[in-house]
């Protein structure tokens, strides 16, 4: 795997862990600001709108710039929300850094994700997807519990400070790799395995906004979208208010939170490389399979949540599909679309819709009073939706075995995409004899 790859995943990694940790910092930012604790939770629907909204507007904007100085820019902006954020005087200020740090990890991943799988070529694109996704990954993990410890030793602009620390590396390192020429090949339908146009690394896209709105006039394209979106909302429906159900259903210790939400991470970690690795092949099969499990799991959670073997075990279940299951809905969005930021960028701002959706639905059915294990039921029910947006392209038909850039034939009884075209067979992409 090329270095640029891992590189872009420690940027990965320090934006999310600014995303996420402002959770586990609301007592010291409240009481650092004198503001209330809701206030400072509305930073995180802040952030979670400049994503959905910026990500796309600034991949349209910068069409016709290099990739890889769009990609510097971006972490550039970054870098200066979070230094905001570090010497913020007051909640107002703290805000502004939220929506120009948002609005710049949604560009950042959209852009960064176009690279990757440019440089790798499309049979690594699960594995290259699944590394960048592991900085988001390892950042629940290890980033925001050290980001929380940090803020409770040195106070929450260290937290800040830290992160933009962390950025700033990675800004230079991707400078530095991306000024030597890289390797591999462009992805999406119709292209080969062999070497891309320089414009589409790192350089410009190439045909401007025309061809970067192009894809969205395919049903296909928006068929992945809406799958992904029911997909991250029945998991974050369910998963936003573990804490809560482990301690008010069933019945353990809020000492040991800390620890079973870090094992949902660590399951979550290692279900990333396995889903990396087959969802280069079989991305309609690993979503199915994956949607089917994560419908059963929180059933089964809901049903047996009074039971903490069943909480466990469910929980940790949880984590091996859940999240992992992005890298499969990249995979399955480059046999469809192009390799481009702005299919990437809206892809990014679609999970984002689904992070608001699955936990304001979830804690909508608290509120009604149907109790702790409702958010449960639903995410069951979103991932049962997901699952039932996969049927319409489905169907038996042969895979592809790959053949180092030759036509190949397929082989029998494996769920393949319907209705695509030439390009697209059991999610592997058929490749010309260019190499």
């Amino acid at each position: 795997m090329p270095a640029v790859v891992y590189i872009l995943g420690l940027a990965i990694f320090a934006m999310t862990t600014s995303e996420f940790m402002v959770a586990g910092m609301l007592p010291q930012l409240s009481a650092g600001l004198g503001v209330s604790i809701s206030a400072i939770g509305y930073l995180v629907s802040a952030y979670a709108v400049a994503m959905a909204l910026g990500g796309p507007i600034i991949s349209a904007a910068t069409t016709r710039m290099s990739r890889a100085r769009v990609l510097v820019a971006l972490l550039a902006a970054f870098l200066v929300g979070q230094v905001l954020a570090a010497v913020a005087t007051g909640y107002p200020m703290l805000v502004v850094s939220r929506l120009v740090s948002g609005a710049a990890e949604a560009a950042f991943l959209g852009v960064g994700l176009t690279l990757a799988m440019d440089i790798v070529g499309p049979r690594l694109v699960g594995r290259a997807s699944s590394v960048l996704l592991g900085g988001l990954m390892i950042s629940s993990v290890l980033g925001v519990p050290l980001a929380t410890l940090l803020a409770q030793w040195a106070g929450w602009r260290g937290s800040f400070w830290a992160v933009a620390g962390m950025v700033l590396v990675a800004g230079l390192a991707v400078l530095r790799t991306l000024r030597r020429p890289v390797t591999g090949g462009s992805t999406g339908p119709g292209n080969s395995s062999g070497p891309a146009d320089p414009g589409s690394r790192t350089g410009a896209a190439p045909g401007g906004l025309r061809a970067e709105l192009a894809p969205f006039r395919d049903r296909r394209l928006w068929a992945v979208y809406a799958t992904g979106m029911l997909q991250v909302g029945s998991l974050f429906a369910a998963a936003s208010y573990f804490a809560a159900i482990f301690i008010g259903r069933t019945g353990f210790a809020p000492e040991l939170v800390p620890a079973l939400l870090t094992g949902y991470g660590v399951a979550a970690v290692i279900g990333n490389v396995i889903v990396g690795r087959l969802a280069d092949r079989f991305p309609i099969a690993v979503l199915t399979v994956g949607l089917g499990a994560q419908a059963v799991l929180l059933a089964g959670f809901a049903a047996g949540s009074r039971v903490p073997t069943v909480a466990l075990v469910t929980v940790l279940g949880v984590g091996l599909v859940g999240l992992p299951l992005n890298s499969a809905t990249i995979a399955r969005r480059l046999r469809v679309a192009p390799n481009r930021p702005l299919v990437n960028s809206v892809g990014a701002s679609m999970v984002n819709v689904g992070i608001a959706i699955g936990p304001t639905l979830g804690g909508l059915a608290i509120s009604a009073g149907l109790g702790l294990t409702a958010p449960l039921w639903i995410g069951a029910a979103l991932a049962g939706l997901g699952l039932l947006s996969l049927a319409p392209y489905l169907r038996r038909a042969r895979p592809a075995v790959p053949t180092g850039g030759e036509n190949v034939t397929p082989r029998a009884s494996q769920p393949v995409l319907a209705g695509t075209d030439d390009h697209v067979v059991t999610g592997e992409l058929r490749c010309s004899s260019s190499t």
